[in-house]
């Protein structure tokens, strides 16, 4: 098997794992999502530790906490993963599993706007299309829902500014989420103690198969992690931005024919343009991409 192969299979597991993630949240339950949260942070913390040691990056860890503009990006980066871990896992146990993948459906356009408006980045005809078209999407599912999708908008953005806070700060993918981890893991800690404290804590009440189920989260976080960020140096970027629609898809999938939910017309019309939204702005991006690749081929072959 060629790297490029074995890239894309690694890719493939990764956010095929993200999209099952709406049959292992449920296992977790009476636990309720801020529990489960914080278990999954401090397991997590626990996990990426172990990690750091094993992958001998304990000198990238500290560079990150000496370098203090890393440092404020990272603290960013752990509040905003940790309020769409939150929203995910609330998401997925109140039963919104379609409204989950929606946020991750829209999340590219999200991405693009937050560069609009944030970094002042110019779009071409055709992403402001796609915008548009997205928009009107989210309006057409206002409309359906009787409110604004929030679940899914509380996704979109949190991980879209995860995302930007991430690629500011331009560290690897193990070492930076060890140090994300390790900041929210002491209120995590405090949380687990004062709701045990008060008798309401669910991890010693159903048993040792709750309690390890809980432990896995940290390796459920991490082994995704580590095989997007194993495909992340073998396949293109390309490759990359085309896979992440798989786990929104699969988990859409789980939505309709696992947990039952329910698709009215007006929620078919909103996905709908959001899909079509999607191709545009995909498609676009790789006309582009074609088109900036051969004007420098023929510039090379001109020098």
């Amino acid at each position: 098997m060629t790297e490029e192969r074995r890239g894309l299979a690694l890719g493939v597991m990764a956010y095929a794992l993200w999209g099952a993630f709406p049959l292992y949240w449920p296992l977790l339950e009476p636990s309720g999502a801020l529990e489960i949260l914080a278990h999954r942070v401090v397991w997590s913390s626990i996990t990426l530790a172990v990690l750091v040691a094993v992958l001998r990056r304990g000198a990238e860890v500290r560079a990150i906490v000496a370098d203090r503009r890393v440092r404020l990006l990272l603290l960013v980066a752990a509040v905003t993963i940790t309020t769409n871990w939150t929203t995910y896992i609330y998401g997925v146990n109140s039963g919104r599993v379609v409204e989950t993948s929606l946020g991750y459906f829209i999340n590219p356009l999200v991405t693009v706007l937050m560069g609009v408006l944030l970094l002042r980045e110019r779009l071409r005809p055709l992403q402001w299309g796609a915008l548009g078209v997205g928009v009107a999407a989210v309006g057409v599912l206002t409309i359906d829902y009787g409110r604004p999708p929030w679940i899914a908008l509380v996704l979109a953005f949190s991980f879209g500014t995860y995302g930007l806070a991430k690629k500011s700060a331009d560290v690897g993918a193990v070492e930076s989420l060890a140090f994300e981890t390790a900041v929210i893991a002491p209120l995590a800690l405090v949380y687990l103690a004062v709701i045990g404290i008060q008798g309401q804590a669910q991890y010693t009440s159903e048993g040792t198969g709750h309690v390890l189920l809980l432990a896995s989260t940290g390796l459920v976080t991490a082994v995704p992690l580590i095989c997007f960020g194993a495909a992340a140096t073998r396949v293109s970027m390309v490759s990359l931005g085309l896979l992440q629609y798989l786990a929104p898809t699969i988990q859409f999938a789980l939505g309709l024919v696992i947990f039952d939910e329910t698709m009215t017309a007006g929620r078919w019309i909103g996905f709908a343009l959001v899909w079509a939204a999607l191709v545009v702005f995909t498609v676009e991006a790789l006309r582009h991409r074609h088109r900036q690749l051969a004007l420098a081929a023929a510039a090379t072959a001109a020098a």
